[in-house]
């Protein structure tokens, strides 16, 4: 069946050449005794020959290890698979694998500050730090947290802790103090990285107040160390003199004696990161991720899917309370420059990305379908305004791209690019689905399936099934896997969050769709899909009507339970001085049902104030339900804005017809 939908890009037949994943095809092709004509040929190969695969991925990640071992794969079951179970490396030896004078990190903040460390500089910092660390007592398993912004400092904390063999933990500083407690109070850091403040939207936050709360109430914290941003370090060292345990961070450095940086050898399985579930069914899941599936499942990903090397400049919009700051920070190992910015995206003004894209040349572009959509509403043109001369992709991430936002970026930012739209999530810190630069681009697809990754969709009865929405699964093991959750001795809760619906196979709790030419449609998570008279609808098939209409800002659709039934309630929000009157919600849906099905039209629109999101800028529809029906919310913690949930609350729009 030939497809009508038109591709908004394709690369051309020397392009695709000369990107690294025809380079690993060819190599497979001429390693294994291969013909794999294309990607979806590789694909299907990694899958079916995944030890060979993952094998060859690491010689051509040139991975450092200072033993690899005879077996790539030993016990094969999820949960438990033993990838490399005879490997020992380390992760920060294999990001600081390159020592020269080439930028490694540049430091963005809002108020217009710069900062940049070669990668002779980065190792040089991450030396000084690791000896603190280890002067602190600090060694192997022992967990480092930090409250940090996304700042270089914080990439220097991580990679000194992790040289030690050590766990790094962080989330960000607007993170309120039950949220940070909730987090850290369960993993029991020794060491504790904290800002005295920082900037966001044109204020100076001050975090000390916060400090004292959390080493007053977080035992296992021993030191305390306090990282200038908002202050000079003068007037930090000041202003914590009567702080608990609190050492400045020049200080702490200083009070050490030197150390030559060495590497702590760690099994491939060794815990390297503890992430948090971000959901608000409950205080936050703690996903404890390893060293060596990390890293080459980052690999994999910067090299191949995303084409990275060290003539690129690599900038992803993110907080370090979300897996892409872990994500971004890897790009270390392809010797990229990696551009961190810390504060609002708006301020001062709508275009402030795109002027530091300019200004670092940056030529591979990360954000959240969120700020694409939030972009264009605000009417940026970036392509108008701005030279953009090295930027050869952007990236999205945090929730469905809808169709409209594909086409305004190729309308309205730069026509020849690679747009990859990207799902995965904390719980595998990577992507299941991902880009391609050797693919077209559809509008509204993830162009692929990423490799050594056998992602299907599955019907509620369990069988496989294309161009047909249902479950994503993975159905085989891969290393980037949780080792675990923190304190779940038997595996009961890691057990229970991916493995009851099926035995042995990944469920990942989104409703997708494998399209014809073998791209993935996100439909939204499982867990919040509309059942209206029993037909499963995912939410982003609503949203992806709603962003049309020009009045709305922003939108929430859940289910409310009604009669026996379903019925789909849609809350808006409207551009300034707009209110919702009986015209505008008959064009909502119309647009809705003229589009989608007349299940799919919401029997209630209603006009909020604000949408609560995660402090990584998800909607949280089951909140939102479970408000509308009087159910608790816990967690609340993990919301940017928690007392958007209030707005929700009692509503009589929602009591009648």
């Amino acid at each position: 069946m030939s497809n009508p939908v038109q591709p908004l890009w394709q690369p051309t037949a020397e392009a695709i050449a000369a990107t690294q994943m025809d380079q690993f095809r060819r190599q497979v092709n001429e390693l294994h005794q291969q013909s794999l004509p294309d990607y979806h040929a590789l694909h299907q190969w990694s899958v079916d020959n995944r030890e060979a695969f993952w094998n060859q991925l690491w010689d051509f990640g040139e991975v450092i290890a200072s033993e690899r071992g005879e077996r790539v794969l030993g016990k094969d079951t999820m949960p438990g698979a033993e990838w490399f179970p005879d490997a020992r490396l380390n992760f920060a030896e294999n990001l600081l694998r390159f020592r020269d004078d080439k930028a490694a990190l540049v430091e963005r903040l809002e108020n217009g500050r710069r900062r940049e460390l070669s990668y002779g500089e980065l190792f040089a910092e991450v030396e000084k730090l690791a000896a603190a660390l280890a002067n602190a007592g600090v060694g192997k398993g022992d967990r480092v947290a930090g409250f940090m912004p996304n700042i270089i400092d914080t990439a220097v904390a991580m990679l000194a802790t992790t040289s030690l063999g050590a766990v790094w933990t962080s989330c960000s500083p607007d993170f309120g103090i039950n949220g940070v407690l909730d987090r850290f109070g369960q993993v029991g850091p020794k060491v504790l990285f904290a800002c005295e403040g920082y900037f966001y939207n044109g204020k100076t936050i001050d975090s000390l107040p916060r400090l004292e709360q959390i080493v007053d109430q977080i035992e296992s914290i021993q030191q305390l160390v306090v990282v200038p941003v908002a202050r000079s370090p003068e007037q930090t060292e000041t202003d914590i003199a009567g702080l608990d345990r609190a050492v400045s961070l020049r200080a702490f450095v200083e009070n050490a004696p030197a150390r030559p940086l060495t590497f702590e050898q760690t099994e491939f399985n060794h815990p390297l990161y503890i992430m948090y579930s971000s959901g608000t069914t409950g205080v936050p899941k703690c996903i404890v991720h390893g060293v060596g599936g990390t890293l080459l499942q980052h690999i994999k990903e910067h090299r191949l899917h995303t084409d990275i090397s060290r003539n690129d400049s690599l900038f992803y919009f993110t907080t370090c309370g979300w897996m892409m700051w872990n994500w971004l920070i890897s790009g270390l190992a392809c010797g990229a420059t990696l551009v961190l910015y810390d504060g609002s995206p708006f301020y001062p003004a709508a275009e402030c990305l795109w002027d530091m894209a300019d200004e670092e040349s940056i030529s591979v572009f990360g954000t959240s379908a969120k700020y694409i959509a939030a972009l264009e509403k605000a009417g940026c043109k970036p392509r108008e305004s701005h030279k953009l001369e090295r930027l050869r992709a952007v990236l999205s991430t945090g929730s469905p791209l809808a169709h409209e936002g594909f086409r305004y970026v190729y309308r309205d930012i730069k026509p020849d690019l690679c747009l990859s739209s990207i799902s995965g999530g904390t719980d595998i810190i990577s992507c299941f689905a991902l880009g391609n630069p050797t693919l077209p681009v559809y509008p509204g697809e993830l162009q692929c399936r990423g490799l050594g990754m056998a992602v299907q969709v599955w019907s509620d009865d369990g069988k496989p099934v294309l161009e047909e929405k249902g479950e994503l699964v993975c159905a085989t093991s891969f290393p980037c896997m949780p080792i675990g959750f923190w304190n779940d001795p038997d595996g009961s809760k890691y057990h229970g969050a991916y493995f009851d619906s099926w035995p042995g196979v990944w469920a990942h709790g989104d409703y997708a769709e494998i399209t014809e030419h073998g791209g993935v449609i996100i439909y939204g998570r499982s867990d919040a899909v509309l059942n209206p008279g029993g037909v499963r609808i995912g939410t982003a098939e609503i949203y992806r009507q709603v962003e049309k209409v020009e009045e709305l800002l922003d939108s929430i659709c859940i289910g409310q339970e009604w009669r026996d039934d379903v019925r789909v309630v849609l809350f808006v929000v409207l551009r300034e001085g707009l209110t919702l009157d009986d015209e505008l919600i008959q064009k909502i849906r119309t647009t809705i049902r003229a589009n989608t099905t007349p299940r799919h039209v919401p029997a209630k629109v209603i006009q909020v104030a604000d949408i609560p999101r995660t402090i990584s800028g998800k909607i949280v529809e089951l909140a939102v339900r479970n408000v509308v029906h009087g159910k608790p919310v816990k967690n609340q913690e993990a919301l940017a804005n928690p007392e958007a949930l209030k707005l929700y609350e009692d509503l009589e729009a929602l009591a009648g017809e």
